[in-house]
């Protein structure tokens, strides 16, 4: 057969495997539907385990590797999990008849819980400077009077986010307010001063990104300040989802969030600007790459195509965050010692060290 020939084949092949992946969703919804009627659990990681073993039995038996197969139907499965959480959202959802205001919703994290809540049933109100967001109400000026929202989410930067939360404190709206800032170090006053106000204040952290559809695997940080039930009200509205929901003090957070995403996100930094200023071309680097090279490059690439300027509050607004980049500056100085002097017994030791750390982190915290 001629090139043009086979990929037509090819072409309809293709075509085939759509219109199936297509017919796969479909019997996956009625699963869901199933799931909800009967109360069974999204997630059923033994049905899993057994599609992932069909398919390499499969992929095996026809001469595919297996690995190719396995990639395919995680794939399937995760969308699958994804339209069978969001399904069950919607049907869950507690939203309905009450409305909802998200100040700072024309940015990502406030459009992703406009969306989130409007699939919950609630009428969402955005505020935000940068004008409004196609399919949610405006609120031009939140700070006017008090809000009348059921429920209000502050997903400002850091920086106004803190200013929110005092003004609302003035204010004191009846619904149940709460904030998403990665950390709490510049919000602790303005909750505070919910709390003290009577509000029905509580704080959360999402441990995802604005790109995020499925939340398992996901985790969310729900921290009490002083009004359970508030922390109570906004762990129902995950209560639908696959996300890990854990409780957390106040300060706890911050100091582990200060090697969570502070330490991590400066050791990217400093990598991606080390390569930066090596003078090395990079597409001549891409060509003679290792594994681990390639992984940590992906890693630095997604932190450098991040918001710098979120970057830097997470850098310098969290009290706890000088500590961690000590830790790193440190280890940074301890390796270049032990490579300068040569000192093989002490690279070993320092290498079986963190290899023993790493290993223990699977365990229980």
């Amino acid at each position: 057969m001629s090139l043009d020939a086979l990929r037509d084949r090819l072409t309809g092949i293709d075509r085939q495997i759509i219109e199936l992946v297509a017919e796969r969703q479909a019997i996956v919804d009625e699963i869901g539907r199933s799931k909800l009627q009967t109360g069974r659990a999204t997630r059923d990681f033994q049905r899993e385990k057994a599609v992932l073993d069909a398919g390499r039995a499969t992929a095996e038996r026809v001469g595919i590797p297996p690995q190719v197969a396995e990639d395919i139907l995680r794939l399937l499965i995760r969308s699958s999990l994804t339209s069978q959480e969001q399904a069950r959202v919607a049907a869950t959802g507690r939203g309905s008849g009450q409305r909802a205001l998200v100040i700072g919703g024309a940015g990502e994290m406030g459009r992703w819980f406009a969306r989130f809540l409007d699939s919950q049933g609630y009428a969402v109100d955005i505020a935000d400077p940068a004008g409004p967001v196609a399919n949610f109400g405006f609120v031009d000026d939140w700070s006017a009077v008090a809000p009348e929202h059921d429920l209000i989410v502050v997903a400002a930067t850091l920086a106004v986010s803190a200013e929110v939360l005092t003004t609302l404190a003035a204010l004191r709206p009846r619904g149940v307010i709460f904030d998403i800032g990665s950390l709490k170090s510049p919000l602790r006053a303005g909750l505070r001063a919910l709390a003290e106000a009577g509000c029905r204040v509580t704080s959360l952290h999402p441990m995802f990104g604005p790109d995020a559809r499925l939340l398992s695997g996901k985790h969310v940080i729900f921290m009490d300040v002083g009004v359970p039930e508030a922390t109570q009200a906004v762990r129902e509205l995950f209560a639908s989802t696959m996300a890990e929901r854990i409780d957390m003090d106040l300060e706890d957070h911050d100091r582990l969030i200060a090697y969570v995403l502070g330490l991590s996100h400066a050791l990217n930094i400093a990598f991606f600007t080390a390569l930066a200023g090596s003078g090395e071309a990079a597409p001549r680097l891409s060509r003679m790459s290792s594994t681990t090279f390639d992984a940590q490059l992906a890693v630095a690439s997604k932190v450098a195509g991040e918001n710098p300027r979120l970057y830097f509050e997470i850098q310098t607004l969290n009290d706890y965050n000088e500590q961690a980049l000590d830790a790193l500056s440190t280890a940074v100085a301890r390796v270049v010692a032990l490579v300068r002097d040569r000192d093989r017994d002490g690279f070993v030791e320092l290498m079986e060290h963190g290899r023993g750390y790493l290993e223990r982190r699977a365990g229980p915290p």
